[in-house]
């Protein structure tokens, strides 16, 4: 049990978590929404500090983060609780289970990425995923500083649903982020997510002027992939910088969805649409190799090629294209 950081106490005996835009008011004894929260004697408490659900030594590009550092190594771990409740949730198990957890504090997290260095794997850092990151705070904080500190890189997968002091303070010691946009109206959050949009283009907004950022929306048939939904995402990403990476991903029944899933056509579709306007879009879970590669966004070369978790650079020269010059937005 840790004392978590972003809350305050009510006169009327409640604890007040600042952490996410929940702000969930929280009586003695019991948690917040995302269940790892905890008010134990009029004190906010985090319950999965240095728990660790899940690890793993995966490919970077299965963040996915196609333009960080490709080809390289990640040490991944992930906790348990989340701050949404998505009906296509792919890591329900831990996100809302009680999954068996090891602990393992910073310093230990640090080693462990080090010692893949030490036997000669490409590990570049430390990446928080599989669950929510944000709700695990403390200890992507406390670990992210040690790693920053030892030289390694440090990455967030997530759904960006936090409030902009925590995402500020956390910001100076991350690297690269993947951050989900679940969809791109507020009623998609609020129906299926249990959420609104408004904190996570905010997230966005933020993080991609500080680190480096690509983001991940799942097109799920009927709910968030209309062309006209497709296109105000692309003009808002556009009007940021066209040269963050966007990754289009397609729904498969999970959870709580028994909807069929994307149809092909729609995947291809929204990938044509967004590269209108956007310099670098991938398809994921789709199995099309061709619309995993990055090509040059002026002559059209190969740069990146990719076949699952395969990856080849064979298109660039120093941090631009080998054939006509342009600059290439790769980090690593």
């Amino acid at each position: 049990m840790h004392e978590a950081m972003f809350w305050h106490k009510k006169d009327n005996g409640l604890v007040f978590c600042e952490l996410c835009p929940k702000g969930c008011s929280i009586k003695d004894g019991h948690r917040g929404f995302c269940r790892v929260r905890e008010n134990r004697g009029d004190v906010l408490y985090t319950l999965n500090y240095g728990k660790v659900s899940s690890y793993a030594l995966d490919p970077m590009e299965k963040k996915p983060l196609y333009h960080f550092y490709p080809g390289n190594l990640i040490l991944s771990l992930g906790t348990v609780g989340c701050n949404l409740r998505c009906g296509f949730c792919q890591n329900w198990q831990i996100a809302h289970g009680d999954p068996n957890t090891l602990k393992l504090l910073p310093k230990e997290a640090v080693d462990l990425a080090l010692e893949q260095r030490d036997k000669g794997l490409p590990c570049v850092g430390i990446a928080y995923t599989y669950s929510e990151p944000f709700m695990w705070y403390e200890y992507v904080y406390d670990t992210a500083r040690l790693a920053r500190e030892a030289g390694l890189q440090n990455v967030l997968v997530t759904n960006g649903y936090a409030k902009e002091e925590p995402l500020k303070k956390l910001l100076p010691y991350i690297d690269a982020m993947n951050i989900d946009v679940k969809g791109f109206t507020d009623k998609y959050y609020k129906e299926n997510c249990v959420g609104r949009l408004a904190p996570v283009i905010r997230t966005v907004e933020i993080a991609q002027r500080q680190c480096h950022v690509e983001i991940t929306t799942l097109l799920v048939p009927g709910l968030n992939d209309s062309p006209e939904e497709i296109r105000e995402l692309v003009d808002w990403v556009a009007g940021m910088n066209p040269d963050i990476p966007v990754h289009f991903s397609r729904y498969f029944p999970n959870y709580k969805f028994d909807l069929p899933p994307t149809p092909v056509e729609t995947m291809h579709r929204a990938y044509e649409m967004a590269r209108e306007k956007l310099n670098y879009v991938f398809l994921g879970n789709l199995g099309d190799p061709s619309t995993q590669n990055t090509y040059c966004p002026r002559c059209g070369k190969l740069i990146i090629k990719r076949g699952g978790y395969q990856t080849e650079v064979v298109g660039l020269a120093g941090q631009a294209c080998r054939e006509c010059g342009q600059a290439i937005k790769i980090k690593g």
